[in-house]
């Protein structure tokens, strides 16, 4: 999880994994949609990587980026339990404000 979170964290592997939403791409295709330079694009892909956010899959001399589901599905669990406090305690303050008004 934090390995995801700090991946996230660097504005252009941010918008790399933004851009990755769309479906998979070649390193090229980032470097182009971007306006990035490769060996900064095949860099920020080492991370993601390594981070598990990203999966590659090699096709003839190119290499294909695309999401990788898992790092998502574990980052929107953490994520639901700070909804649900969240949930909870506007759920408190809506019955603490409803109580006043009736005083």
């Amino acid at each position: 999880m934090i390995d995801t979170l700090t991946a996230l964290a660097e504005p252009n592997r941010f918008a790399i994994v933004e851009l990755l939403r769309a479906g998979p791409r070649s390193v090229n295709d980032i470097v182009e949609a971007l306006g990035l330079r490769q060996p900064l694009v095949s860099k920020h892909l080492k991370v993601l990587s390594t981070a598990g956010v990203v999966a590659v899959c090699p096709r003839a001399q190119q290499r294909i980026y695309s999401l990788e589901e898992r790092a998502f599905r574990d980052l929107e669990r953490w994520l639901d339990a700070y909804i649900e406090m969240w949930g909870d305690r506007f759920d408190r303050l809506e019955s603490h404000l409803a109580g006043e008004d009736r005083s």
